[in-house]
């Protein structure tokens, strides 16, 4: 058995679970998400209970098992609590603000960025430099995120850009003064 697979996910009272086949739908008080199931895997609920396993011990069926299990656990603690990442903005000059569902940026270049949010994640803004996204959608946060950090990575030597708030960046020294002779 998979050792994530085999954990039964508990309901929150709040959360509804729609169990149709090959498909499964969450509703939370944060929003709505659905996701399919895998062919080989069985989803049942009992009481408050969502057990998840698989039809054969093939390969491929155990590591669906555990992968389709944490999505919805994914699903049931976004819609009921929600997912927030946090970027840092490092840099003279560089800023953010929220202007509607865009996120408009100053990097460095010689053009703002206006980046479009996507539907089901909201953004706010503190100090101009630290940018906080929400939304119940793990995925489409991470991929958000990752394309917000994009713009401008931070680089090595004075650590400027756009980072993620626990990311730790390694810096290089610069080029040391020789004495010539």
């Amino acid at each position: 058995m998979s050792r994530v697979g085999k954990v039964p996910l508990s309901i929150p009272d709040s959360v509804r679970i729609k169990v149709d086949p090959g498909a499964i739908s969450v509703e939370g008080p944060k929003g709505n998400l659905s996701g399919s199931i895998p062919s080989n895997i069985w989803v049942k609920m009992e009481g408050k209970e969502l057990k998840v396993g698989r039809e054969s011990d093939t390969p491929d069926n155990r590591a669906m098992h555990g992968l389709t299990r944490k999505l919805i656990g994914n699903m049931v603690t976004g819609v009921s609590e929600g997912f927030t990442r946090i970027l840092e903005i490092n840099g003279v000059g560089y800023r953010a603000e929220v202007k509607g569902g865009n996120l408009n940026l100053t990097l460095g270049y010689s053009h703002p960025i206006e980046f479009p949010l996507p539907k089901g994640v909201g953004a706010k803004v503190d100090r101009q430099t630290v940018v906080t996204l929400d939304s119940c959608d793990k995925q489409l946060l991470g991929e958000t995120a990752a394309r917000i950090r994009q713009l401008r990575s931070p680089e090595p030597y004075k650590g400027k850009g756009i980072k993620y708030q626990e990311e730790v960046i390694r810096r290089k020294a610069g080029k040391a003064v020789g004495s010539s002779g």
